[in-house]
């Protein structure tokens, strides 16, 4: 490693500094002694593969700070640094965190990045233990919270959830940290921590009917409800687990049939440790893992492999020196950029391929979220699920997973910019037909278009939408009305004003009864079956002047650009 006193105009921070990414840190603690006594400590830095320009790995707050000393005065200022050999971002990253771990204690959670980052690139847990001198539990420990998801992460990052209940939620599911993350945000509910957390996490050994991959209409032993029948759990846990380890067995030879080179069942209550294995793609010999929790709750988690199978690879690569410096691959990447594009110009069928993978995958500048159609209210996710409209939503979006060649789907949309998987979704793409791309393409942008967003209202007037074909207000709509100017309102369009009118002194209750008679042809009441509330209607109206929701506004304000 080399000393050397270079400029600062021939200094930038590195990304792979531990701190790169933070916002402006505080200064005032070291700028009167740099004043006096110039830098002290040598930064280390890399070449950046501009002569004689470097990158900062360590010692990004003497730079700024030397930078702001230099402003005030007006003199250049030279700085001390180490300068590490080129290329290698291993060391680069492991000189970060060991300069700045002894400066000033990172929190949890940029160790976490920061051990991450080793880990992609190539370093195993026992290296990384060994680097700072921590045990490999420690290292596991700061791994573990990878398996939290994003909001958990943040939220913990930013000093809202404390020690003991972030380690409880490393032990969750994906499905039960959503749900305790839902309760954590709301403003009515309040969400377990610590030891509460964690009993409400493992249920007290109890096993809900919820984790149960098999059908419970043939199951033969006893299940407790509780008094609302909101919650159901096995009373035979043996039996429980003998029909839950048959229906993985089940599940495990269709991902075999299915192409999956191998299926690894974990011992009961084993956690799947992404940070030891690679992703790999099925058709490029990935596998499968099957997390099985003491909840009874079955992960199947695909796409992974042993990192042995690429160290080797990895570390020949990391020892090559590259053929082109910075700039110049940067120079190379735009030339070829320019000539690909304007020759894309000429394929329009192509171009509508290469656009349906970037939007399926994503892309570093489009990226594309489906609507999660996102409630608090059980009741109304559960009718949105059961309406006819969603119903025929999730089968198309079965066939175009089975177009492309994805594993069940959640959603087709909400790639994470990896170039890779645009790569394999935009080389299936390619052996399709027009007609299936133009299929793929509808279904995306239906995908992602926004609920409570203008775009719903737009395609209701170029597009006949008639509600009453997709579905029917339901128990969770009646449960949700409860204004009675409102339900009187209803009543005089579906039944009539003379009937609203005599019946506009009885309860919403009431009321609602007999619009639910007038929907179903019940109590003597003319079956009204398509008779829709106005709010539902395309174009969306409303019952007044005053108050209206957010889909009649929407409706009136974009009128204007469809007359005519």
């Amino acid at each position: 490693m080399e000393l050397q006193t270079i400029p600062l105009d021939r200094l930038a921070v590195s990304a792979l500094n531990m701190r790169a990414s933070r916002k402006k840190p505080y200064l005032d603690d070291i700028l009167p002694s740099i004043r006096e006594r110039g830098v002290l400590v040598p930064l280390l830095v890399r070449p950046n593969g501009e002569p004689d320009h470097f990158e900062i790995v360590a010692g990004r707050r003497r730079f700024l700070a030397s930078k702001t000393i230099e402003k005030e005065t007006g003199e250049a200022r030279e700085l001390p640094c180490r300068v590490l050999a080129e290329g290698d971002d291993a060391a680069a990253v492991e000189a970060s965190i060991l300069e700045n771990t002894a400066r000033l204690e990172p929190d949890e959670m940029q160790e976490f990045e920061a051990f991450k980052n080793l880990n992609d690139k190539g370093k195993s847990v026992d290296e990384i233990a060994r680097i700072f001198g921590l045990t490999e539990l420690t290292v596991k420990r700061r791994f573990a919270l990878a398996s939290l998801i994003p909001g958990i992460r943040k939220a913990y990052a930013d000093d809202d959830i404390d020690g003991a209940s972030i380690t409880a939620l490393t032990l969750a599911s994906v499905a039960k940290q959503r749900e305790w993350f839902e309760m954590f945000k709301s403003e009515d509910m309040r969400a377990p921590r610590g030891p509460a957390l964690k009993r409400w996490l493992l249920g007290g050994g109890e096993i809900e009917t919820s984790a149960a991959l098999f059908s419970l209409e043939d199951y033969d032993g006893d299940i407790f409800e509780d008094l609302f029948g909101e919650r159901s759990v096995f009373a035979d846990a043996e039996k429980f687990w003998a029909r839950q380890e048959a229906a993985i067995e089940v599940e495990r030879e269709k991902l075999i049939s299915s192409g999956w080179s191998k299926v690894t069942v974990l011992p009961r209550g084993e956690f799947f440790h992404s940070w030891e294995y690679d992703q790999l793609p099925k058709k490029e010999g990935g596998e499968v893992f099957v997390e099985v929790r003491h909840s009874g709750e079955v992960a199947f988690i695909k796409g992974y492999a042993p990192r042995r199978k690429k160290s080797a690879a990895k570390t020949e690569k990391r020892t090559e020196r590259p053929e082109c410096s910075a700039p110049l691959e940067n120079y190379v990447d735009l030339h070829r950029h320019a000539a690909a594009r304007v020759v894309l110009l000429k394929h329009q069928q192509i171009a509508m391929r290469l656009l349906a993978a970037h939007l399926i995958a994503g892309a570093p500048n489009i990226r594309c979220q489906p609507d999660r159609q996102a409630t608090r209210k059980e009741e109304t996710a559960a009718s949105v699920a059961a309406s006819k409209g969603q119903i025929a939503f999730e089968k198309e979006r079965a066939d175009i997973g089975k177009l492309l060649d994805l594993d069940e789907p959640s959603f087709i949309t909400g790639g994470n910019e990896d170039g890779w998987r645009m790569a394999c979704v935009f080389a299936k793409i390619m052996t399709l037909s027009d007609t299936d791309i133009t299929r793929i393409l509808t279904f995306v942008t239906a995908e992602i278009i926004a609920a409570g967003h203008e775009a719903v209202d737009c395609l209701a007037r170029v597009v006949p939408i008639d509600i009453a074909d997709w579905m029917t207000p339901d128990d969770a709509f009646f449960e949700l009305l409860r204004d009675k100017n409102m339900t009187n309102a209803m009543l005089a369009d579906i039944a009539g004003d003379s009937v609203a009118k005599a019946n506009s002194d009885a309860t919403a209750k009431a009321q609602k009864a007999i619009i639910r008679d007038c929907l179903d042809g019940r109590n003597g009441r003319e079956k009204t079956q398509n008779w829709r509330p106005r709010w539902l209607q395309f174009p969306a109206l409303s019952y007044g002047d005053v108050g209206k929701p957010g889909a009649v506004k929407r409706a009136e304000k974009i009128a204007p650009l469809f007359a005519g």
